[in-house]
């Protein structure tokens, strides 16, 4: 009687060691236990946890940093402390910067976007290392060096939610060091945080004039020189004391993979490739316009579940359907804002000071989340 082989497990090889990749390989391990071998390959050596590094120029305690070698050993999966250089498809294999050549069955692009600063003589918020750009900025409002400041955002605008942050927290120390500070918001928004629909758009524009923070909407600027801002239409001259920006984002434009404008990569409902059904990608990389942690992790459990099917596990892959849930940091209790989203805004919206999801976290992801909450729980962070 002849033993049959056991069958081969499906590699997957994930680009990324952000919150996209750390959700696809949670994914999978629950999703499709025992029928993948899984290699992350990663530049970095920990997560950041980057949407709370808007706290630290205002002397809060430092983002969250959690080690991935310990996280990758735990769910069984193999790290490469490396950097991608290109994909060749036809051979299915990925070529680092190293010199390294790793082979795959699925490859699951989960790198994150190329931050470009857009105007020249402003500040531009880089959620890598926001104490180091911003602290400055603010000890010079506390000493009364600076009366007026701007946060802006270009036309083609990052993630908005950071804007609002900034501008509030800001606003808020001002107020509680007894120093008159104007603050200005400019973006091309029709309405504030419109993204989350009219319901928590009225909400977020009803705080900010609480906070004598002004917003001018469907505005797009330009800084043509320190401290002067035209905002058009209308060619509006506003003179301030610091100009604060969104970047641009651009793709990881990856030599090899066919990319759309600016370096994107376009993806189906399930978030694979249009063009090779052996890539998949999920987060800020991909095209779509939402660029948020909270959509990153849908991305990933999406494409998840559809290479848990190519690997043999029981389940109906389901579509991507994006749902945004933010917590908004205003300087005082934050705010819970939930949409979902079709033709590029929210069209069903709620705000409220309970969070309708846990853990209550900054980035609501389906497994990330709940296991980082575990790790800080048992005091497993950097």
């Amino acid at each position: 009687m002849t033993s049959q082989a056991p069958p081969s497990k499906l590699r997957v090889l994930i680009v990324g060691g952000g919150v996209a990749a750390l959700e696809t390989v949670l994914a999978l391990r629950e999703l499709a236990p025992g029928l993948c071998d899984t290699t992350v390959l990663a530049p970095n050596e920990e997560l950041l946890y980057r949407p709370m590094t808007i706290r630290e120029p205002f002397a809060y305690p430092r983002a969250a940093r959690y080690p991935l070698a310990p996280i990758m050993r735990d769910v069984g999966a193999k790290l490469v402390s490396d950097e991608l250089a290109w994909v060749e498809p036809a051979k299915q294999l990925v070529h680092t910067a190293a010199g390294a050549e790793i082979g795959y069955d699925v490859l699951v692009l989960a790198m994150g976007a190329r931050i470009s600063a857009r105007f020249e003589h402003a500040i531009t918020i880089d959620d890598r290392g926001l104490d180091e750009t911003l602290h400055g900025l603010i000890q010079d409002i506390e000493g009364g060096y600076v009366s007026s400041v701007a946060f802006v955002a270009p036309a083609r605008m990052a993630w908005p939610m950071p804007l609002y942050e900034l501008a509030m927290m800001t606003a808020a120390r001002a107020y509680d060091m007894s120093v008159e500070l104007a603050t200005t918001i400019i973006t091309p928004e029709d309405s504030p945080l419109a993204i989350f629909g009219l319901t928590a758009s009225a909400a977020v524009a009803e705080l900010l004039a609480q906070a004598r923070i002004t917003t001018i909407t469907s505005g797009y600027v330009e800084v043509p020189r320190t401290g002067e801002i035209v905002v058009n239409p209308g060619d509006r001259h506003l003179k301030v004391d610091r100009v604060v920006s969104l970047p641009e984002l651009y793709g990881p434009e990856i030599r090899g993979v066919p990319l759309s404008e600016h370096g994107f990569l376009r993806v189906d409902e399930h978030c694979r490739l249009l063009e090779d059904e052996h890539i998949y990608a999920a987060g800020d990389a991909t095209e779509f316009a939402v660029k948020h942690g909270g959509i990153a992790s849908q991305q990933a459990d999406a494409a998840a579940q559809a290479i848990a099917a190519r690997a043999g596990a029981k389940l109906t892959p389901e579509p991507f359907h994006p749902v945004i849930r933010g917590m908004l940091l205003t300087g005082e209790q934050p705010l819970y804002l939930t949409a979902r989203i079709t033709g590029g805004a929210g069209f069903s919206s709620e705000i409220s000071e309970q969070p309708s999801w846990s853990p209550p976290s900054k980035i609501a992801a389906k497994y990330l989340s709940p296991y980082l909450d575990e790790l800080d729980r048992a005091g497993a962070r950097a």
